[in-house]
């Protein structure tokens, strides 16, 4: 089969290379899907980049891609999926063991790791963790939903959003970004999205209830709205954490789950505390929300937004353009 490695963590499009594998064959409890659709992350960028602690250079090459979507091939006598059936993988790895995973929720597992393997022809997964598709979801649809509106939803969920409450979203055109957005909306809620490009605001304007268009902090909460809103979806990082505090009302709730903009939390403490705000990180979701997800999009409660699609041979090309920032929305591999 045909893969698309990272040969060199040099970032994109030069560190990708497609390569011939061995087709995989399902150990016990596993399934080979043929991969339909693999959509990237961030989190694929940065390995790439050589920004990740998860990979040495001594494990090239290797294939990432968190959230395949395909057909199942084949599966081990003791998997609960057959061939032909439709299906989507849920990236989380769990110990199944330890005290977190007993009392749950599964992405508080002291291990907790994710899937790599998606930007292949075929992948080996385990079956458990594959949630059925139904016919009304493309395959390029559903390989948004893993990684991107699953993130979305748990944040939203923990910041505990319901409707009538207001939600600002920096960074609303990426992936986790436009999630939040549409899914602040199943909910009920009104949605606030910022945007460096007009061109994007004009995207944007289709799926946020307010957009606001700029670089600078202090224009992001001028015009937003400063003790404006009930809850902050934060994937940036960096200054962004002080500009969401800003925006939230007293006892607001910002939940952190990215780092594109700096490493740390700029946080001004004073009008932290005296707000008595939260700051929550979260990463990924549950297996349950993912299936919940599904019935969502499938029912027409939101469309999962690809803005384009790559061949495999094009993945390097692909990773050029999410470096660039040069999307809205998913960017989707089709092996």
């Amino acid at each position: 089969m045909r893969v698309a490695a990272f040969s060199e963590l040099v970032g994109p499009p030069e560190g990708v290379e497609l390569l011939e594998q061995d087709d995989p064959t399902p150990d016990a409890g596993e399934a080979i899907i043929d991969v339909e659709a693999c959509s990237l992350n961030r989190h694929d960028l940065w390995i790439l980049q050589g920004h990740s602690a998860m990979i040495e250079g001594d494990e090239l090459p290797f294939v990432s891609g968190l959230d395949p979507a395909g057909v199942v091939r084949e599966a081990s006598a003791d998997a609960h999926v057959s061939e032909g059936d439709r299906v989507l993988l849920c990236a989380n790895q769990a110990c199944g063991v330890c005290d977190r995973c007993r009392e749950g929720p599964e992405n508080h597992c002291e291990s907790f790791s994710l899937y790599h393997g998606g930007f292949a022809e075929q992948a080996a997964v385990a079956a458990d963790r594959l949630v059925p598709l139904p016919d009304a979801l493309s395959f390029a649809e559903a390989t948004a939903l893993p990684t991107a509106y699953l993130t979305a939803w748990h944040m939203l969920k923990k910041a505990d959003v319901t409707a009538g409450d207001r939600v600002f979203i920096p960074g609303a055109t990426g992936g986790v970004g436009l999630a939040g957005v549409q899914l602040a909306g199943v909910l009920g809620a009104t949605s606030v999205g910022t945007t460096t490009s007009e061109s994007k605001a004009e995207r944007l304007r289709d799926f946020a209830d307010e957009v606001v268009v700029g670089r600078d902090p202090a224009d992001l909460v001028a015009g937003a709205g400063e003790n404006s809103a009930d809850a902050a979806l934060n994937h940036l990082s960096g200054e962004f954490t002080n500009v969401c505090g800003r925006v939230m009302r007293t006892g607001g709730t910002q939940i952190v789950c990215g780092r594109t903009a700096g490493e740390s939390l700029d946080q001004l403490s004073a009008p932290f505390f005296l707000s008595q705000q939260e700051i929550l990180g979260s990463t990924m979701g549950t297996q349950p929300e993912l299936a919940r997800l599904v019935d969502l999009a499938a029912e027409g409660a939101f469309d999962p937004v690809v803005d384009r699609t790559y061949a495999l041979d094009a993945t390097g090309e692909a990773f050029a353009d999410m470096e660039t920032r040069d999307a809205f929305g998913k960017l989707v591999v089709t092996p």
